[in-house]
């Protein structure tokens, strides 16, 4: 229930057997009096405060046990341990290390080590700190259980109950889990922010510029990350209307990294989860294209004269870009250019109809290439495609997205289901998010990484990119 605007853990509080309601809750009822409540068949409401709802000609959710038996905790089902979580740099010097941590025995020594050292609340040393996973665990449990209390989610208090036996046992057992801002807020903050991934607009105007880079460093505070398209700034060789040349996208991305790099995400994490991206179309588009790659030389000029190599180290702590991922926006237009050997031109954020500068369409591509061999970025989003298959167009243009899978992803076509890898250099028909099929003429690779397999105690498995980590 809500005490003083915050929500508070409800379950571990004993259910009354009857309730008061003030009296304009009680028909028939004196002033000033009170009245015990009527048993409902369909609903009871739990705990010492919120009487005055009774719940007439509302449904609540039914929850069906599928883990857990009633009176039975899932912590009582399960053996647990003492163990120290301990982190290391890349040179081997301990930066982390929290001993007597109570932990379920069947949990692997790195979930121990993640799972204490970002998501463990509290300073170290202190009364504060947490020091069990069930600690971590009951805090977000019971938060989210008491909001569905107080905004009476379930049809009775035995469905609620078993929400939260069920909850607990999917998070304990590793067989789901929630997003880092959930584990950082949940339970702390009083209005806490739980989603992982925003994209944020942004104007040409200095304002909103600056209110961006204010933004992003609240998310990042949060555990959450950010992405944005600056294809809306002007470029570096616009006029400003009071005179001068504008600064460009590219200037402004060098303060939103350094923000970035300073601001520790959720309060735990070294680097914030950062996406920059630039249209084909901006006429900066091949300085944003090289701006990563000429920082990464940089660095390599402080390893060679002996600064600290290591990713946290004075070399690429030193340079701007190491915050983020680029990502290049591209049409089919652009992409059809590259096949014909034909011109690409960029246009002007202000005036979109005055062409600024004229390439061939395959030195942008193969700058690209260059530039993304030599640092990994940039990387490609493809815009006609994202567009045509949006699932909620009737809203706006999807102007950013992070699309990311491996080879062996599988994909629904009218064939049936079939990895990404098989379908490189053909064409399919991909069913879409309207169950309908499209065509997709051109499957091409976008780049090789290391993958790796993820496989948690329960048997679940995901394949994914060290990006991921």
């Amino acid at each position: 229930m809500a005490v003083n605007g915050e929500a508070t853990p409800v379950m571990e509080r004993q259910t009354p057997k009857t309730r008061k309601a003030a009296s304009t809750a009680a028909a028939g009822a004196t002033a000033g009096a009170t009245a015990t409540a009527p048993a409902s068949t369909d609903r009871h409401l739990a705990g010492p405060y919120g009487a005055s709802f009774t719940g007439d000609d509302t449904r609540g959710l039914t929850f069906e046990r599928r883990w857990t038996r009633p009176g039975v905790h899932p912590y009582d089902e399960i053996t647990w341990e003492y163990r120290t979580a301990g982190i290391a740099n890349e040179s081997g010097k301990s930066v982390f290390e929290q001993k007597d941590v109570e932990v379920p025995d069947f949990w692997s020594q790195l979930a121990t080590n993640v799972v204490v050292s970002k998501y463990f609340r509290g300073h170290l040393g202190t009364p504060e700190r947490e020091t069990s996973v069930r600690q971590l665990i009951d805090r977000v449990v019971n938060t989210i259980t008491a909001w569905a209390e107080t905004q009476h989610y379930f049809a009775t208090d035995a469905d609620l109950l078993t929400f939260k036996a069920e909850l607990t046992h999917l998070i304990v057992y590793q067989k789901m889990a929630f997003n880092s801002p959930v584990w950082f807020n949940v339970g702390i903050e009083a209005r806490p922010k739980c989603s992982a991934c925003f994209i944020n607009s942004v104007d040409d105007t200095m304002s909103s510029i600056m209110d961006l880079a204010k933004t992003e460093a609240m998310l990042f505070k949060f555990g959450s990350g950010a992405g944005s398209n600056l294809s809306t700034i002007r470029s570096s060789r616009e006029k400003m209307a009071g005179g001068g040349t504008a600064s460009g996208p590219v200037s402004f991305m060098k303060g939103y990294d350094a923000f970035a790099g300073v601001v520790k995400s959720g309060g735990k994490t070294r680097r914030a989860a950062k996406m920059v991206i630039l249209d084909a179309g901006h006429p900066d588009v091949l300085e944003f294209i090289e701006s990563k790659a000429h920082e990464e030389q940089k660095a390599w000029a402080l390893i060679e004269a002996g600064y600290d190599p290591s990713f946290t180290g004075e070399a690429y702590g030193s340079v701007f870009f190491q915050n983020a991922n680029h990502s290049v926006r591209v049409t089919d237009e652009f992409m059809q250019a590259v096949v014909d050997d034909k011109e690409w031109q960029t246009h002007a954020v202000v005036a979109p109809h005055e062409v600024m500068d004229t390439y061939k369409a395959r030195v942008v591509f193969h700058k690209m290439a260059e530039a993304a061999h030599l640092c990994g970025d940039p990387g490609i989003q493809y815009d006609t495609t994202i567009n045509e298959w949006h699932t909620s167009a009737v809203t706006d243009r999807i102007h950013a997205s992070n699309p990311c899978v491996t080879g062996d992803t599988l994909v629904a076509t009218d064939q049936g289901w079939q990895t990404i890898e098989s379908l490189v250099g053909s064409s399919a028909n991909v069913i879409g998010a309207d169950g309908r099929a499209h065509p997709v003429t051109s499957i091409f690779p976008t780049g090789e990484k290391p993958v790796f397999e993820l496989k948690t105690k329960a048997g679940y498995r995901v394949r994914i990119t060290a990006d991921h980590q």
